[in-house]
């Protein structure tokens, strides 16, 4: 069994793909060597529904348990098919899990702060035969922390340039930043939504999964007033660390906050800005300038998101992760396999500067094959 191979599993607040990542791990460096998407649309209705109270939660919440952890497993099978590897070519599978409620510290509705995955380990590991680490952020939270975000931990590890302070923007349904100063610490946080209320209007009206590119956004004219109405959401005032999730930021809070009779269309161009907007403020609020921004997620390949954000935060250049060598959809799900590695290493996976945890910690549970 080779110790320097890990896969990474990732389903994020969009909840319609498991991403899938090989990595090899030399020298420290991530080399990522294949990848897989697997389609998890079918099953978006029942995600979406646990993430609020509702009828027979805990049967329900079960069986999907157990659902997304064949769809994990196969998710993996499949990878190591197309990339010609075995279980023991494997020393570990990193899954993040799908979020069902996530309540950080600070949450109102709760008297403990609590986050919550589903896509049952012990289900990954039998029918993978590879060992899996899940259950990352509970750790966290349990040191005080948030739970979230934990790429940052990773963003250093791999894109650090020492002496340049740059900024990792990972744009998924939620969008978060790492700045990194180029001397070893660094800082992390949710901006606030990313794609989620973009992808939720054009289901809503056009009944596509995501603006492709943008393109419905830039046929709109951004409405002014929604923007600073939107704006004026209490978490963007919030001070780091903190973390966010469709709890905060959904279709109905959208809904009660739009103008009676508005064109779909302009409401996307709005929507789109929302989300450029929270990351550029989010980015003034660092404490030194910065001088390189690289996108990663789904969002960097929003050309319009992409020009929005890139003009808002002139001069400063704005690329994607690509230009440091990590296809930016694998970002995450590459973070994910890191973690296993350092949790089978008993090493730290988190970053406190980023979560508000108390310390440094070994994240997440180990489910041997």
């Amino acid at each position: 069994m080779s110790a320097q191979l890990f896969i990474g599993l990732m389903s994020g607040t969009s909840a319609d793909s498991i991403d899938a990542a090989l990595l090899s791990f030399e020298d420290n460096t991530a080399n990522l060597l294949a990848h897989h998407s697997a389609d998890i649309s079918d099953l978006q209705k029942e995600i979406f529904a646990l993430a609020q109270p509702g009828e027979n939660e805990i049967q329900r919440l079960n069986q999907l348990d157990r659902e997304l952890g064949i769809r994990f497993a196969e998710a993996t099978n499949h990878l190591l098919t197309i990339s010609n590897r075995s279980a023991g070519d494997v020393a570990a599978i990193g899954s993040h899990g799908q979020t069902i409620r996530h309540q950080p510290p600070g949450c109102k509705a709760c008297e403990h702060a609590f986050s919550h995955q589903i896509g049952d380990p012990n289900t990954i590991a039998f029918l993978t035969g590879i060992t899996t680490v899940a259950d990352f952020r509970r750790r966290d939270i349990a040191a005080g922390g948030q739970g979230a975000p934990l790429v940052p931990a990773f963003h250093r590890a791999v894109f650090e340039k020492n002496g340049v302070c740059r900024a990792i923007v990972n744009i998924g349904g939620m969008a978060n930043i790492t700045c990194l100063p180029g001397d070893g610490t660094l800082l992390g946080f949710d901006t606030g939504p990313g794609n989620v209320l973009m992808d939720g209007w054009i289901k809503q009206h056009l009944q596509q999964p995501y603006d492709n590119k943008g393109q419905w956004a830039t046929t709109g004219e951004l409405l002014p007033e929604l923007l600073q109405q939107m704006l004026q959401h209490p978490y963007f005032s919030l001070p780091a660390p903190k973390s966010t999730g469709r709890e905060a930021f959904n279709m109905d809070w959208l809904a009660s906050i739009l103008p009676m009779i508005t064109a779909a269309e302009d409401v996307q161009a709005t929507l789109l800005d929302l989300t450029a907007a929270s990351i550029v403020d989010a980015l003034t609020t660092l404490p030194g300038p910065v001088e390189e921004i690289y996108l990663c997620g789904g969002g960097a390949f929003n050309t319009a998101l992409i020009n929005r954000i890139a003009t808002l935060a002139t001069p400063v250049p704005v690329n994607t992760t690509a230009a440091l060598g990590m296809d930016p959809k694998w970002v995450e799900a590459a973070a994910f396999a890191w973690l296993a590695r350092q949790t089978l290493a008993n090493q730290s996976g988190n970053a406190p500067e980023a979560t508000g945890a108390s310390r440094a910690l070994v994240l997440g549970g180990i489910y041997p094959a």
